[in-house]
């Protein structure tokens, strides 16, 4: 069947006509072969008792049989071609032949089978032939003009015949002939018209099914463009942001006045606000864009949720709320990262919206699987708005848009990232009383589980180090090397990697290289980073620093990934880690 969508007038009309003519070749088959097989035995029965000439019903057999086969092998031929739907008229013109000579045959057959006296003989010819022309019914009745072909020679002459009949109630027996020949087609014009009805109706159902999914696509697409242009374009949104958190870290550093401090203090807090916002944006622009990768591996729960626990300790003490771990030995196989990132958003609405009562963090087995359950005794959740919380930006208890009780998207990122690493994802609340929310996931074996890493040891973080700022933007290059100049490093910043090793010097090594992930002229942090070591001739170890919505790729194991904006103090950990590394190395 064509697609109907976008049809004009014609090609509608051509449609419905198609439909009519499938409908006939599809159903025809088995009707016209009861037909005939019930034309051929009353023929058969009549010449057996002498009520039909032996010649005469050989004839009506014979043409029975052509035309029967001739009718199979019309639909085998219109099965193999599958016509489209502008060719259905030669179709139905053949099967309206062939379907008028098959009634044409009951011509001569009237007069072969009726006796001028015999009122039982009479009545048994009208019942077979009307048993035809109802069996023809249902299908033939898709296309008026085929059904009238083989019901009007069918009916005919039983009327013309009993006209000149003389058996007894050869009246009455007109009559209802009559009656019959107008009702037949009556009916079928009734039947036609809900067929071509229902056919209507289905057209229009496909096309608005087919509209609906190109509306569907063009909003998906639009999303995902939106999406993937936000990812694409976190980079360049992230860089004043970074700038700004670099500057605010410098200043924090001076000798202030208590004024100055808490001015500097409130930007500090505005900069992580605003790295708040931006993460969590463009987690969902990652997530949307479908740019975020699973990587399933075995992972015990129990450590996980004991280290979310202490997490939200402080949190929920503040509160007056007691944080509670049921402890766990059961292990899962899925994406760490993510999984924690979906138990961090549930336990923080928990502690959020319960006032009174208590928290509980646990999980447990169901069947072949786990189950993580984050319990409270909350304010609860009304059914109305059930399903609603995890639309983006909705909040029950937030109109007014405090950003102090978040931003309305941490379910909106749960519900993704549980469909993604392919979990269950459930929620049962009473108002007043509480909530549950569950994540449901496969169930892993203990003896699966990786070794486990010993701790490193701790040494001394070099107090100075050489440090080399690779960024093509001004503003962050004069951040980082302030920043890094109260932290008592020596810094040489560049936009390129060319522009380091032309101010570099040939005896130069710096102890550490931070990158921007993306530089002018289309070069990446990892070409900037191959070229600086291989020149330098040593393994440097190198902090990649990235906007963009994509996880940025290192050039070795040892070099570190930080997200824009990158806060002071990530920063300083980062670089206290990877100078001790060399250190040791």
């Amino acid at each position: 069947m064509d697609r109907p969508s976008g049809l004009d007038d014609t090609s509608r009309r051509d449609w419905i006509r198609a439909e009519q003519v499938r409908a006939l070749y599809r159903g025809s088959p088995v009707g016209v072969t009861l037909g005939g097989l019930a034309a051929i035995t009353l023929a058969v029965f009549l010449a057996r008792d002498g009520r039909m000439a032996a010649d005469a019903a050989t004839a009506f057999c014979a043409m029975t049989i052509v035309l029967v086969g001739g009718h199979h092998l019309l639909c085998a031929r219109f099965r193999r071609r599958q016509p489209a739907d502008a060719e259905w008229r030669p179709w139905a013109l053949a099967f309206t032949v062939l379907t008028g000579l098959q009634g044409a045959t009951w011509i001569p057959g009237a007069v072969w089978m009726t006796s001028p006296t015999d009122t039982a003989q009479a009545v048994i010819v009208l019942l077979v032939s009307g048993m035809v022309v109802l069996g023809a019914l249902p299908v033939f009745s898709a296309y008026l003009p085929a059904y009238l072909a083989l019901a009007l020679p069918i009916v005919t002459p039983q009327l013309v015949v009993g006209l000149f009949q003389s058996y007894p109630f050869h009246e009455a027996l007109t009559v209802l002939t009559l009656t019959f020949l107008v009702a037949a087609p009556a009916l079928a014009v009734v039947v036609g018209r809900q067929f071509v009805n229902g056919l209507e109706l289905r057209f229009e159902n496909i096309r608005l099914i087919e509209d609906l999914r190109l509306q569907r696509e063009r909003a998906d697409q639009a999303n995902r463009a939106k999406s993937s242009f936000l990812a694409a374009a976190s980079h360049d949104l992230r860089q004043p942001a970074h700038a700004l958190g670099l500057f605010a870290g410098a200043l924090s550093e001076l000798r202030l006045s208590p004024q100055a401090r808490r001015l500097a203090d409130h930007i500090t807090g505005s900069v992580r606000a605003l790295d708040t916002l931006f993460a969590v944006l463009l987690d969902v622009s990652r997530l949307d864009a479908g740019v975020v990768q699973t990587r399933p591996e075995p992972l015990a729960l129990g450590p996980l949720l004991a280290r979310l626990v202490v997490d939200y300790a402080a949190q929920a003490a503040v509160k007056g709320v007691t944080l509670r771990l049921a402890p766990t030995s059961l292990v899962t196989v899925s994406d760490p990262v993510l999984l924690e990132q979906v138990l961090r958003n549930l336990i923080s609405n928990a502690v959020k919206y319960t006032d009174a009562g208590g928290v509980v963090v646990g999980a447990r087995r169901r069947g072949g699987k786990v189950a993580i359950e984050v319990w409270d005794t909350g304010r609860g959740i009304a059914p109305a708005h059930a399903d609603a919380i995890f639309e983006e930006f909705y909040q029950v208890d937030n109109p007014e848009r405090d950003r102090e009780k978040g931003l309305g998207l941490g379910l909106a990122i749960v519900r993704r990232i549980t469909q993604l690493i392919e979990a269950d994802l459930d929620v049962r609340s009473t108002p007043g009383r509480g909530s549950v929310f569950r994540v449901t996931l496969p169930r892993g074996r203990p003896e699966d589980l990786p070794a486990p890493v010993p701790p490193p040891i701790a040494v001394g973080a070099l107090r100075t180090g050489f440090i080399v700022v690779v960024d093509d933007e001004d503003a962050i290059q004069r951040a980082m090397a302030a920043l890094l100049t109260r932290w008592g490093h020596r810094v040489l910043a560049a936009g390129s990697a060319a522009e380091a090793l032309a101010r570099l010097g040939e005896d130069a090594t710096p102890d550490l290289i931070i990158c921007d992930s993306r530089l002018r002229g289309g070069e990446t942090g990892v070409e900037a980073l191959r070229r600086l070591r291989a020149v330098c001739g040593a393994e440097i170890p190198a902090l990649l620093v990235t906007g963009d919505a994509t996880a940025a790729a290192a050039d070795s194991p040892s070099d570190l990934v930080l997200h824009k904006p990158v806060p002071h103090a990530v920063l300083r950990a980062a670089i206290g880690q990877l100078l001790r590394d060399r250190q040791t190395a």
